[in-house]
Formats: structure tokens, C-alpha cells, sequence
């Protein structure tokens, strides 16, 4: 089983905005998202990948459930945090293959762009956290 709920903040840098170069920094950042979206296509997932623009904001969010491994998923995080290292955001991923944490989710959070991974304190372990255990 792989479940994944992330979401993004897409931001061009972590720099303030200078509102004299207000239109050319959103016409960067408009191309920019151009081509989270099209990768966005290509992925795909098992569920919702939507990047859209919130009150002038891009945002990016994802979710999904699949029986296996989808290695495009956290790629893709790492991906736009490249494309615009001023982003910043969490995907928590469950992943029952991974050898590591079998019984957990992990965290990928992102700031400025970099993403890291992190035990999950708040949902993990599975059992008996979220779901009891099996019984005979």
C-alpha cells in the first residue's frame, strides 16, 4: 500500500517581491508554473495532482492510495522544489515496501526549495495509532 497527501507553496525565491518588477516577477513565475503543470501531466498519480492559483498564489497538492510504490510521487515533490527553490511544503508518504518504516508515514518537508525527510511523531505507528491491530 502507498498513501500520499502532500501540498506546496510555489514560490520563485524566498526573496521579497519588488513591487517596481511586480509584472515581470509574475510573468517568471507564470512560466514557471507552466512547467510544474505540464510535469504534473506527465506523473499523473494514483489520485489528485492539481497545481492551480489561490487568490494569486500557486499552490501545488497532491493525494493518493495505490497498491504499490509510486516513485514519481516524491520525485515530483523534489522536483518542483528545483524548478522553484523559494517553494516550501510537507508530503507525508505511508509506504508499507519501504524497509525503513513500514509501519509509519514519513515526512518530506520542503523549505527554500530543499526537501528532507523526517520520521512521522503525529500518525505513526499505523497500528495502533490510526487502525487497530488484526485479531485471530
Amino acid at each position: 500500500m502507498f498513501e500520499y497527501h502532500g501540498w506546496v507553496t510555489v514560490r520563485e525565491s524566498a526573496a521579497a517581491e519588488d513591487d517596481e518588477d511586480f509584472t515581470t516577477e509574475r510573468a517568471r513565475l507564470r512560466r514557471l508554473v507552466a512547467g510544474i503543470e505540464e510535469r504534473a501531466r506527465q506523473v499523473g498519480g494514483h489520485g489528485l495532482l492539481d497545481v492551480r492559483w489561490i487568490n494569486g498564489e500557486p499552490f501545488v497538492q497532491l493525494a493518493g492510495f495505490a497498491n504499490h510504490r509510486d516513485p514519481g510521487i516524491p520525485e515530483f515533490f523534489r522536483e518542483v522544489g528545483a524548478r522553484a527553490p523559494g517553494s516550501y511544503g510537507l508530503l507525508y508518504v505511508h509506504d508499507d515496501e519501504d524497509r525503513a518504516h513500514p509501519e509509519g508515514f514519513v515526512v518530506h518537508r520542503m523549505v527554500r526549495g530543499r526537501v528532507s525527510e523526517h520520521q512521522d511523531a503525529l500518525l505513526s505507528p499505523c497500528i495502533p495509532v490510526l487502525e487497530d491491530p488484526w485479531t485471530s
